[in-house]
């Protein structure tokens, strides 16, 4: 059997990179050659190569190895020279050569007919990343998620409020009496811990629509299309698309948000983004959304959520414009390079694994932080010890002194100040204070109807079947022609609901939205500014955020009151 010499022999490959370039690497290689102590370890031209592009590992063993110093001296001016000629770094020269010689290289390989020269990630992206379409279909995109989360998610919702307001508080009542809890404890547990941790808990369905499609979108490939789309929006704030990533991911969290921020190449651009980051609405400000926009805009609900994070995302845009004419003046330009991973179609099984983590972080936040936050927020609404109404309790002192800061804004109440204090340590905790003032102090004066056992479990298996029969029935619904909902007027039914709309107009209410959705970020979120940036920076967010918030939430009551709207 004759075997073709041709497959077996060797090859000495190697790329020309132009005469200027060829020229520094041929004598830095004839150097090399010359270090025999050097060429039994490195190939020549590589090593010329490399100390051309001055790669500091093999900097430093070279300098060590005798003669080495010379050879690094010479590789220094090798490519001082080169920098002269084509004014760019040598490592860009060297990457444009073998980019160059691989183009030309696939063109004459390559046999791409007109039948299979686009891909279905190719014609899919002539829609998504189209400069007329990008940016409508993004909208449109955010309208959709966020129309399934008030929509789908609301049966579920109210199924998980019955369920905490009477099964379980039932139980908990039954268990604090058989075991001849005293009253303060019993207090302590129903209207604090209860009303505290479940008025958020209440608000998970929501939150569990909103990572699922999270997470379809990321595992699609279409977030990366959405930095692409994004990059002319955030030239204008001096930035580039690839900002645009962390902003997203502060959708879900700001704390890894910022933490991202370290994929961006220079310092300028890595502090600008960590400073408009916390301008996205996070998963925490949903709860206060989801409440507020039902009790008040039941109609609108999807709208109104879909408006406070477009309005996020163009108030980032105006304060990175205004951040890079002032305090982040006067630095260089990047250029944007970002690459878009092909379409894939996620697994059930990995969008509800992803899915259940992100939910299960917020069970974890409800069970420590909340909980801790409720038991202390319920004695300082004790405090003195015995008062009757919460507004004279140390907490409502607090909270009336630091309310007349809110009245231009309309929402001057104590309880709005006081859940505003509190949703600094984190923003679900403003809906947990809420629900701590309303709902615990109304529901210490009714109490929850005796019932069996079997009964409780009866209410929650038949709640949950009803819920899911009418989230199904909404979600076929939002198919064009299809309507298995009836057109009835949707009503605040959660107790929250139904007691914000007693001490908010309208006006007010969105006006405290707007407030939420900008003001000071929660520790967490400062501390890591603290981390990646230092104490600087971190006072500048928390500071510009404040007042940026209270003069927005001041201009929409003001205007609105002009117009007569409220």
């Amino acid at each position: 059997m004759s075997v073709n010499p041709l497959v077996l022999k060797p090859v000495d490959f190697k790329i020309n990179y132009g005469k200027e370039l060829e020229a520094e690497i041929e004598h830095l290689t004839l150097l090399v050659q010359q270090q025999a102590n050097l060429t039994r370890t490195f190939n020549a031209r590589w090593l010329a190569l490399k100390l051309l592009e001055g790669e500091a590992d093999l900097v430093t063993q070279v300098e060590r190895t005798p003669g080495g110093a010379q050879l690094i001296t010479q590789a220094r001016q090798s490519s001082a020279r080169i920098e002269n000629i084509y004014g760019d770094s040598v490592d860009i020269a060297l990457a444009d050569a073998r980019y160059g010689f691989i183009h030309g290289l696939t063109r004459q390989v390559v046999d791409k007919s007109q039948a299979n020269r686009y891909t279905l990630t190719d014609r899919i992206d002539r829609v998504v990343t189209n400069r007329v379409l990008g940016l409508p279909l993004f909208l449109l995109v955010m309208y959709v998620m966020f129309k399934l989360v008030v929509d789908v998610s609301a049966p579920y919702l109210d199924w998980v409020d019955g369920v905490i307001a009477g099964p379980v508080s039932r139980w908990i009542e039954g268990l604090l009496t058989l075991f001849m809890a005293p009253d303060w404890l019993q207090s302590l547990v129903l209207d604090g811990v209860v009303a505290g941790v479940g008025g958020v808990l209440v608000f998970l369905p929501g939150l569990f629509v909103l990572y699922f499609f999270l997470t379809l979108l990321e595992d699609s490939g279409y977030l990366a299309r959405v930095a692409f789309v994004m990059d002319k929006l955030m030239s204008f704030t001096g930035l580039h698309g690839k900002s645009f990533i962390p902003l997203i991911l502060g959708f879900g969290c700001a704390v890894p948000a910022i933490y991202a921020t370290r994929t961006l190449e220079n310092e300028r651009d890595r502090i600008a983004t960590g400073l408009l980051v916390p301008l996205m609405s996070c998963s925490a400000r949903l709860p206060v959304y989801v409440v507020f926009g039902m009790a008040f805009f039941p109609q609108q609900g999807g709208l109104l959520i879909t408006g406070l994070y477009v309005a996020g995302i163009v108030l980032a845009a105006v304060v990175g414009w205004a951040f890079s004419r002032t305090i982040l003046k006067n630095s260089p330009d990047n250029m944007f390079a970002l690459e878009l991973p092909p379409y894939r179609m996620p697994t059930l099984k990995g969008l509800f694994i992803h899915t259940w983590e992100k939910s299960k972080e917020f069970v974890y936040k409800a069970g420590t932080v909340i909980l801790s936050v409720s038991i202390v927020l319920w004695f300082l609404m004790n405090l003195p010890w015995g008062v009757d109404n919460p507004r004279d309790s140390l907490f409502g002192h607090v909270s009336a002194a630091a309310s007349p800061i809110f009245a231009p804004a309309g929402f001057d109440k104590w309880e709005a100040a006081g859940s505003l204090m509190t949703g600094f340590i984190a923003k679900e905790v403003v809906v947990s204070t809420m629900a701590q003032i309303y709902v615990g102090e109304a529901e210490a004066e009714e109490k929850t109807s005796a019932a069996t056992f079997g009964e409780d479990i009866g209410e929650i298996i038949v709640g949950f079947g009803a819920a899911t029969v009418d989230a199904g029935k909404t979600l076929l619904s939002l198919i064009p022609g299809v309507n298995l909902v009836e057109a009835e007027p949707q009503e605040a039914d959660t107790a929250l609901g139904v007691a914000l709309t007693t001490s908010f107009t309208p006006l007010a209410a969105l006006a405290f939205l707007v407030f939420v959705l900008v003001y000071t970020p929660c520790v967490a979120t400062l501390g890591a500014i603290k981390a990646e940036f230092g104490w600087k920076w971190m006072w500048v967010s928390g500071l510009y955020q404040f007042g940026l918030a209270w003069l927005l939430a001041v201009l929409l009551y003001q205007s609105g009151r002009f117009l007569g709207w409220g």
